[in-house]
């Protein structure tokens, strides 16, 4: 059989920590904001990158997708490390859900949706443009790549949307009733942002207005976590933060913005 050479995987194993139900917050983000572009692509392929040493979470995303936006979405999770796809072989339900080896170039797929989860929280700042650059010039026309981080029991969770002209949207997600304050939250910053928590920089404006906004609502904690929030991001948006998402996700503990509105300071800036 002639053609060309398959590529070599682009990127370095990472520690493959994981969890079940690490990535249910960004998961269920998914399956409410992305649901459109899965249901008009022809084919609604989804790969998840670097899904770690055991393949649990690439399991669950198919399962929420399959049953949250429709039934027929394939998913491939892709590991750059040989063993991690043998290991992961007996959770594979083709043609739904499939297991291969590939790294940044996306093993030549053209998926509609890319999610990459604690993957770039493992590399160096510099190399995080050309890594987006990498998996978006691989995606589906009008394809998304979700790129974020989370702990390690997913209460606390960040991510970016970014498509082929760069970010988007900046998400922040939160376990509500173990949230001891937002700024907690400056720990999983996608790798984009988590070394521009600095005085100068939009990002911490963005955190500081936020636990601002959580303490400025502690009378309403009476009423539990979860009215304590609502009432920060109401206040957060009243200062003039462009929080996009409406209060039905406010309620799951998330916020999102625009990317412009935390877009690194010009002289360090990240793919602007």
């Amino acid at each position: 059989m002639s053609g060309a050479p398959r590529r070599r995987p682009l990127g370095v194993v990472t520690r493959g920590t994981t969890n079940p139900n690490r990535l249910r917050r960004v998961d269920n983000w998914i399956v409410a904001t992305c649901a459109d572009r899965l249901r008009a692509a022809p084919d609604p392929l989804v790969v998840d990158l670097g899904y770690g040493a055991t393949p649990v979470t690439a399991v669950e995303l198919r399962a929420r997708l399959a049953a949250g936006i429709r039934p027929d979405v394939r998913l491939v999770g892709l590991e750059i490390d040989p063993a991690r796809v043998a290991a992961a072989a007996p959770a594979a339900d083709p043609p739904g859900l499939t297991f291969a080896r590939g790294g940044f170039e996306l093993a030549g797929l053209r998926p509609v949706l890319v999610r990459a989860f604690n993957v770039l929280r493992q590399y160096d700042e510099s190399e995080v443009q050309h890594a987006w650059q990498t998996m978006t010039s691989a995606l589906a026309p009008g394809g998304a790549l979700v790129e974020g981080t989370c702990d390690e029991l997913g209460r606390l969770a960040s991510w970016l949307l970014i498509d082929s002209d760069g970010p988007r949207t900046l998400t922040l997600a939160a376990k509500l009733t173990t949230l001891g304050s937002p700024a907690e939250l400056a720990e999983r910053l996608p790798k984009a942002l988590i070394h521009r928590n600095v005085p100068g920089e939009p990002v911490h404006d963005l955190i500081r207005a936020l636990d601002d906004a959580w303490q400025a609502a502690a009378p309403y904690a009476t009423f539990g976590p979860r009215q304590r929030w609502l009432r920060a991001v109401g206040r957060l948006r009243e200062t003039g933060w462009p929080i996009l998402n409406s209060p039905t996700r406010w309620r799951q503990g998330e916020i999102t913005l625009p990317w412009a509105s935390v877009t690194p300071s010009p002289s360090r800036s990240i793919m602007e």
